[in-house]
């Protein structure tokens, strides 16, 4: 495909999914607060085979190219468990997505998006719901507010130029996602400390910390209760046996049992809080790769973890106990005994919680409760496909 000096070609060699790679690092090179993710993870995310989104996805990666040389990327798919999804909660059929974008100019970024459209509606996609790279579990939304600060572990970063670029092109904003910052040194208000004092009085309830020992089966509990907690949230796919399996095994080197507990009732799992080390903050200065020291460092960091900053990318309540007093009060709980322990072991002195769906009332009052203050937007935009 050619437009102008532009041309778009399909990813289809292992040639042509390291340039795919590599290109991010060029047009980010100049960015403070970019953080390169290690060149082997980003692989294994696009590698059929190494992604089990790849089970219930149709994926085509495609680069663009200025005289010869890589000037941007994209990724268009369809992810097949995501065109079962009711219509009202954002996916849902004829519904597909692109992602993983990166260009080094409007008209590269434009000629990116037409052809990851065009190859959605020869797909019979009729909608595209984007940038979603890849799956929604992974790097949703396009950054739009928190540019002049390093993104947490496992969270997109923009080129702020994007946002206009994509909305040239007749894209409107389907659903906001934010992040909160939370500074952790100091404790919550003292409603928030009634509350969990009161939580740890009820005999019924029980607020403990997964078990490394049993990780498989913590980790098993904690996929399916986010699947149940979440199953009714805008723009949610269920993830898989497969990808249940493999998000554990990825997550294990960074999961500490202070960091992720799971609140029981009576005996019964009915919520859980995750909680990650900012490993951006080890990673920044290492361009992507492990050699020829960083290695070395990574290494020490994951057996020897100090973490100024801390992430909350998950928690969820059981269904049927959301929007109860108990609900929130094991929230409070959860979030409360992790602030104590990312302190007293890992130095931690900021967190972020997020992403949380702008109209998620539950979480925005618990957020505003504990004195949170939103630090970083993404928007999901949508455009009919004609």
């Amino acid at each position: 495909m050619v437009g102008q000096d532009i041309v778009i070609q399909p990813v289809r060699t292992k040639a042509q999914t390291k340039e795919f790679i590599d290109i991010a690092y060029k047009l980010n090179a100049s960015d403070p607060h970019w953080v390169p993710p290690l060149r082997t993870e980003m692989a294994n995310l696009i590698t059929p085979g190494k992604n089990p989104f790849f089970d219930h996805a149709r994926v085509q990666f495609f680069l663009a190219r200025r005289q010869g040389k890589v000037v941007g990327r994209i990724s268009a798919h369809i992810d097949e468990l995501a065109l079962q999804q009711p219509p009202e909660q954002g996916m849902g059929p004829g519904t597909g997505n692109w992602g993983w974008m990166e260009a080094g100019d409007e008209a590269v970024m434009h000629a990116l998006i037409r052809a990851a459209e065009n190859w959605l509606k020869d797909e019979g996609m009729t909608r595209v719901l984007a940038p979603i790279s890849m799956s929604v579990w992974e790097e949703p939304g396009l950054l739009t507010r928190g540019h002049d600060h390093s993104p947490m572990i496992l969270m997109g970063h923009h080129n702020a130029a994007y946002q206009g670029w994509i909305e040239n092109l007749g894209y409107k904003v389907a659903k906001r996602l934010v992040t909160y910052h939370l500074p952790v040194e100091d404790g919550f208000p003292e409603l928030v400390k009634r509350i969990v004092a009161s939580g740890e009085r009820n005999k019924r309830l029980t607020i403990r910390r997964v078990d490394k020992k049993h990780f498989d089966r913590d980790a098993a509990i904690i996929m399916n209760l986010l699947n149940d907690a979440w199953s009714k949230n805008w723009g949610f796919v269920p993830m898989t046996d497969r990808e249940i399996a493999h998000a554990g095994k990825s997550l294990k080197p960074i999961v500490h049992e202070h960091l992720i507990r799971i609140a029981e009732l009576e005996g019964e799992p009915v919520a859980f809080m995750m909680t990650l080390p900012n490993m951006n903050e080890v990673l920044k200065n290492m361009n992507g790769s492990l050699w020829p020291f960083g290695w070395a460092k990574l290494l020490w960091w994951l057996k020897f973890p100090k973490s100024n900053s801390m992430r909350v990318p998950l928690m969820g309540v059981k269904k049927e106990l959301q929007n109860s007093r108990l609900a929130s009060q094991m929230v409070f709980m959860l979030i409360e005994f992790i602030r104590r322990d990312a302190k007293l072991h890992f130095g931690t002195k900021h967190a972020e919680i997020g992403w949380i769906l702008e109209d998620n009332q539950g979480m925005v009052a618990i957020a505003e409760a504990i004195e949170a203050t939103i630090n970083r937007e993404y928007l999901i935009y949508e455009k009919p496909i004609t």
